[in-house]
């Protein structure tokens, strides 16, 4: 028989690459992984991390600050539009009283001429 080894996919540490550049080289397995001790400040100090993370969380939020803005523009849009309507149904009952009134007045008018 033939028996091929199969290899594991890679993982998200170590990525399966033919790439010879982005090989990573392998490390004995009773080498202890490289983690920074406590007492050393790391490459990047939480001074320069801390607006790369706030940009970052911006760009995350960008899209909620999006739909706000828009939902209180439309808000402000239904706002504008049931004033205009208030205000057309005002005038309109504002100029129907109007035209009652002088048809009221004519007909006292003409009740006392005759």
């Amino acid at each position: 028989m033939n028996a091929r080894k199969t290899r594991a996919p890679g993982t998200i540490d170590r990525p399966l690459t033919h790439d010879p550049k982005n090989r990573h080289p392998k490390t004995p397995k009773n080498q202890a992984p490289m983690t920074p001790s406590l007492g050393e400040p790391s490459a990047r100090s939480i001074d320069t991390l801390a607006p790369h993370q706030n940009r970052n969380l911006e760009m995350q939020l960008m899209p909620e600050a999006l739909a706000r803005a828009h939902m209180q523009q439309r808000l402000q849009e239904a706002e504008h539009e049931r004033r205009s309507i208030h205000l057309r149904n005002a005038r309109r009952l504002q100029r129907r009283a109007e035209r009652a009134s002088l048809r009221a007045r004519r007909a006292l008018a003409m009740a006392v001429m005759q």
